[in-house]
């Protein structure tokens, strides 16, 4: 495997080079960026998993969460997930695959809009709340309330007062949750610069994808050194045992696909459970959040 970490240093200058002369409305994206895509940024594998292997695999993988979705609704037993990451990470085409073939009245996608008026002048997480699910119910929230720890604050939506905040409420906040019954999986789903820049340009120039990319994405292209600090804060501050954070590497996504649905999977306990199946996890694609800064603290 090589990962850019082991480029040489020609290579990484040129690679550099092309992201700061990089131009989205150019219908042709460097060829280096197209190149060195995939493995930038660290990431252990030379290429994406292969279509045979990952349809197989998410096909018993969502075998698997039919089962549990059967025994949450016998059970009682609710399930929070958040999915959050940097735009164009993959988090709207993991939800897809985890929900793909459950019951949408008990799997519920939870993607809110700006906040209103009325809504900004309420305590922060009282939208969320009602929100939360009730008896055998999951909720996938593609982002959350930790807007207010990376989003708000890079982008200027918040003050750092209400930051702070934020971070002295969050752990009280996310406790209560667990300690009334909710299981709650925290997912950030990481890719690095010259991936999100590729599919941003796949987005800017593919038809059918274009609604994808908004004014608030291609502003936030420009802050990436802002998103990675707001970012590394936001574990420092919001990982904790009773509610930890798993970074999803999702450079491919095929891999972080099947990460995310395991990464669940094998911390519930369900009839029939596969449990080789649901425990075989890629150390090198999902860890844990001091794990992740841990080892990328050489490559953003």
């Amino acid at each position: 495997m090589q990962s850019e970490g082991k480029e040489s240093s020609s290579g990484a200058l040129e690679l550099a080079g092309a992201i700061e002369n990089f131009d989205l409305d150019n219908p042709v994206l460097p060829e280096i960026i197209g190149n060195r895509a995939l493995v930038s940024g660290n990431y252990p594998y030379e290429r994406k998993l292969k279509s045979s292997l990952y349809g197989d695999r998410l096909q018993a993988l969502q075998v698997e969460l039919v089962k549990l979705q059967t025994h949450l609704g016998e059970s009682g037993q609710r399930v929070v997930v958040v999915f959050e990451g940097r735009d164009a990470a993959g988090k709207g085409g993991t939800i897809k695959r985890y929900r793909e073939h459950l019951n949408p009245r008990h799997t519920r996608v939870v993607a809110l809009p700006a906040p209103s008026d009325r809504e900004r002048e309420q305590w922060y997480f009282q939208r969320y709340v009602c929100h939360l699910p009730a008896g055998g119910e999951t909720v996938l929230f593609d982002r959350s309330w930790y807007n207010r720890a990376v989003v708000e604050p890079v982008m200027g939506f918040c003050t750092p007062r209400q930051t702070e905040l934020f971070f002295n409420e969050v752990p009280a906040f996310e406790r209560m949750l667990v300690q009334d019954g909710i299981k709650l999986f925290k997912f950030w789903l990481n890719i690095s610069r010259p991936m999100q820049i590729r599919r941003f340009h796949d987005r800017r120039h593919d038809p059918l994808k274009q609604w994808k990319l908004s004014p608030v994405d291609l502003e936030a292209l420009g802050k990436w050194k802002e998103y990675t600090i707001a970012r590394n804060r936001m574990f420092e501050l919001s990982h904790n045992s009773f509610a930890p954070w798993t970074v999803i590497r999702a450079n491919d996504k095929r891999r972080a696909r099947l990460g995310a649905i395991a990464t669940v999977l094998g911390q519930m306990d369900y009839p029939g459970r596969d449990k080789k199946l649901v425990e075989d996890i890629d150390g090198d694609i999902v860890m844990p959040a001091p794990d992740f800064l841990e080892c990328m603290s050489e490559h953003e």
